[in-house]
């Protein structure tokens, strides 16, 4: 007697809200198969906690469904539409080389998207090919997946596929496919592409689908859509100070890469910062700065500034009153987003409650740091351990008096140095993603196949305040080098 083969069921669990939208927002399109899918790296935690079965992603099966070759049941691929100002011009979008496969419903009844990045040209691809570089792909899995561990909002990822077939971009590169798990793919650029392009009924639709999704709680007959403007601001000001505080700097801050969710959404050339300065850019084509970590906060008030501008004609009838209201919602975004960094840099220095010369202590320990190019990260791990020593502000005699000012702070608190110290460790990373451990990662994954790197620095990144002695070797820094460190927006 054949003895049959045991089937694993997968887990998938769609639904399809978005599709349910009006169709001038997607077009319903099915992933362009590949040559010889295989997966090199998946998310078992991930995956498990989507309600999906590790051994079935990991099979032939698996990996044809996660490379677009099988369709998941259930599943109703589609290409959104938006659009964006990038770099500060208005430009029509769309998932160029993206699908929204649908939306996974998770054992918890969460609803997350499941999407497709390098699964071949759309409508929007606007001449490019679809396709996705294996480097560029696997950056983002390390990136995102850091992002998590450190408690920022963020896309995660699930599994990377290689293809089998190779892309031309300067150079011939392996292809690869990334699964991206979002809260949603909704940004500020779908809004706009809304504004600019659809009727006032497909405005309401968005923003009443928006609200359903991501601000239930919103059940009220007031000025539902200024609720809905004031949540969103309120999350970028949450994220953005997360961002400012751990040193990132996502390169590209477009207003189609800014998510209504509040979640950190397309890493392209994002890196972490490692010699503290304001201007700090990495990306090869923000040539003038717009994007630099200083700027930062200012460029997401102005990205909501445009997002506000879409929700004028639901926010009030007259439009005088609808601009007021926006501009006072707009408003408040600084004084948001300086609460949230403002205590988040005193729990980075062991302090609990607001005095009047906090601000300046902060400061000036920046100051100093940009002045003698301090590594931001360690320098304040060593504040955390007490080990002044290790940064390369010692032997000063600005530091030595910031120092004694700030031992002096924490001594007035009714609270024990233990509890200064904790709050430190959970708020002073031991380790980044650093740029030049990312690199060493991808080099040795592109170019020789050799994924271990790449799964040790996954390992050590998925615990950061663990401030453990394994941690020890990611803390160094790069060799100097007379040329800076440039990031791509690699596709």
């Amino acid at each position: 007697m054949t003895e049959k083969k045991a089937i694993i069921k997968t887990g998938w669990n769609f639904d399809n809200s978005y599709a349910r939208l009006p169709e001038s927002l997607f077009t319903r399109l099915n992933p362009a198969p590949v040559r010889s899918p295989k997966v090199v790296i998946l998310n078992d935690q991930l995956a498990t906690t989507l309600g999906l079965n590790v051994q079935s992603l990991q099979s032939n099966d698996g990996a044809a469904a996660l490379a677009g070759n099988q369709i998941p049941e259930g599943a109703l691929p589609l290409a959104q539409a938006y659009a964006g100002h990038q770099f500060g011009h208005f430009n029509r979008l769309g998932d160029g080389r993206a699908l929204l496969l649908g939306e996974q419903i998770t054992p918890h009844g969460v609803r997350v998207d499941i999407q497709l990045k390098g699964s071949g040209r759309t409508p929007y691809s606007r001449g490019g090919d679809g396709r996705a570089a294996l480097g560029p792909m696997l950056r983002e899995y390390i990136i995102s997946e850091a992002m998590h561990a450190l408690g920022i909002p963020t896309t995660r990822s699930l599994a990377v596929v290689t293809t089998g077939e190779s892309i031309i971009r300067e150079t011939e590169q392996p292809g690869a496919i990334l699964t991206r798990v979002a809260a949603s793919h909704l940004r500020v650029g779908t809004f706009q592409y809304v504004s600019k392009y659809g009727t006032a009924q497909e405005l309401r639709a968005l923003a009443d689908y928006t609200l359903q999704r991501h601000f239930p709680e919103v059940d009220t007959d007031e000025n539902r859509y200024l609720i809905l403007l004031q949540e969103v601001i309120k999350r970028q000001a949450l994220l953005i100070a997360k961002w400012q505080l751990v040193g990132f700097i996502h390169g590209v801050m477009n207003t189609d890469n800014m998510a209504i969710s509040g979640e950190t959404i397309d890493y392209g050339p994002c890196a972490f910062m490692d010699a503290y300065d304001p201007a700090t850019v990495f990306s090869s084509i923000d040539m003038q700065g717009r994007y630099a970590y200083g700027n930062q906060p200012y460029i997401a008030a102005w990205n909501l500034a445009r997002f506000a501008e879409t929700l004028l004609p639901l926010l009030h009838d007259n439009e005088a009153q609808a601009i007021k209201l926006a501009e006072d919602a707009i408003a408040s975004f600084s004084e948001l987003y300086h609460r949230n960094w403002f205590g988040g840099m005193r729990a980075k220095l062991g302090i609990f409650y607001e005095e009047q010369q906090d601000e300046s202590l902060i400061k000036d320990l920046l100051n100093m740091m940009q002045k003698y190019r301090a590594d931001y990260t360690n320098t304040f791990r060593a504040l955390t351990f007490d080990k002044p020593e290790d940064t390369a502000l010692f032997g000063t005699t600005e530091f030595a008096q910031w120092h004694e000012l700030w031992k002096e702070r924490l001594g007035r608190q009714q609270e024990p140095k233990a509890s200064s110290h904790q709050s430190m460790r959970s708020s002073n990373p031991a380790i980044i993603p650093r740029n030049h451990r990312v690199e060493d990662a991808l080099e040795a994954a592109v170019k020789q196949g050799d994924y271990s790197v790449m799964e040790r620095l996954l390992d050590v990144l998925s615990s950061p305040y663990a401030h453990s002695p394994e941690q020890a070797d990611y803390f160094t820094l790069p060799a100097q080098s007379t040329h800076p460190y440039r990031t791509f927006c690699g596709t």
